[in-house]
């Protein structure tokens, strides 16, 4: 059981992150840095960002990501020249599944769009896809990289299922979510890297883990406002914690217990992710780059003390270009 591995007694709330770039960086290379956009840049700056003439389908793509997975579209531009645009129509078609949720008012309208989205990949695989640009840009994907269909195929049933508003009912209900979704994208991602390797494909299953976790900690405060909790069930009971609890941002020392324990297994994940540091391609390495913004939140969450409605959390790290940037130069994640 979860609680076994998320046991709260005799801890000291700390999660035991490392510092991000300890290593100096070689001279110029926050220059280099700051050249990457930040999240109201311009469209020039993006097209000159992605090193290529970004238009239509391509700029489409760039923008969905610019403005609704920052972290992801900073991670996509370091990507080697050769697998960006593809790992933009990636990013961008995992964009449009998980923004169907939020911008439905009918869960039958929802499973009329993931039908339309399971079609087109149908179509995509038949060298037909529909006039819609991220259907496009991921049709040229599958083509360059002969991706896999069951993956993309797996990400929409499973934010299909996920489209009623309910809590999950234990953390290994989260988990099961996120790899099959976050970590089936990066096995996708390292298809389109030109990576086949057993070791890889573990530390994608938990740098995907972990995404699926911070990113449902990181929604809290969101789904709160809509008056919905999908934080595991059965980490809430362990410390006697209600979802109103959560619905009127209460601050006891359950609910910061609940939140550290639901971090720390994020942290497990990543811990496991970087044993296989060694093991791993050093080309794989630009599909794991994300691991860097998890840690961030995670350091970030450790240090208001697990208050999960922090006012900090909710804003950008300035940093994070730099902060990617040398992960990628020291070929780490």
């Amino acid at each position: 059981m979860a609680a076994s591995v998320l046991s709260s007694a005799c801890r000291s709330r700390q999660l035991g992150l490392p510092g991000l770039g300890r290593r100096r960086p070689p001279r110029g290379l926050w220059a280099r840095a700051r050249r990457l956009p930040g999240p109201a840049g311009s469209g020039r700056s993006v097209a000159a960002a992605s090193g290529r003439d970004a238009s239509g389908t391509d700029r489409y793509c760039l923008e969905l990501l610019r403005k609704r997975d920052y972290e992801g579209y900073l991670c996509s531009l370091l990507f080697p020249t050769e697998s960006r645009s593809s790992a933009f129509a990636l990013r961008a078609f995992n964009v449009e599944l998980a923004q169907v949720k939020d911008s439905v008012s009918e869960k039958t309208i929802g499973l009329m769009r993931m039908q339309f989205w399971k079609k087109t990949v149908d179509d995509i695989y038949c060298d037909s896809p529909p006039p819609q640009p991220v259907a496009i840009e991921l049709w040229k994907a599958v083509k360059r990289h002969n991706l896999t269909k069951r993956w993309l195929m797996k990400i929409i049933d499973e934010r299909e299922k996920n489209l009623d508003d309910r809590a999950y009912c234990n953390i290994q209900e989260l988990e099961n979510y996120a790899e099959n979704t976050q970590s089936s994208l990066l096995y996708l991602t390292l298809e389109v890297l030109g990576v086949k390797d057993l070791h890889a494909d573990h530390v994608a299953s938990h740098v995907g883990k972990a995404q699926g976790i911070v990113t449902c900690l990181r929604a809290t405060p969101y789904h709160g406002s809509r008056r919905r909790v999908l934080l595991p069930m059965d980490v809430c009971v362990l410390h006697g914690v209600s979802q109103e609890d959560f619905l009127r941002k209460n601050q006891d020392k359950n609910v910061r217990d609940v939140i550290y324990d639901i971090a720390s297994q994020a942290h497990v994940h990543l811990n496991h992710a970087r044993s296989f540091h060694k093991s791993v391609p050093v080309k794989a390495f630009p599909a794991f780059l994300q691991t860097v913004a998890l840690e961030d939140y995670l350091k970030k969450i450790q240090q208001v003390d697990f208050d999960i409605f922090h006012p900090s959390l909710q804003r950008k790290n300035t940093l994070l270009p730099l902060f990617l940037y040398i992960q990628s130069w020291r070929k780490r994640y």
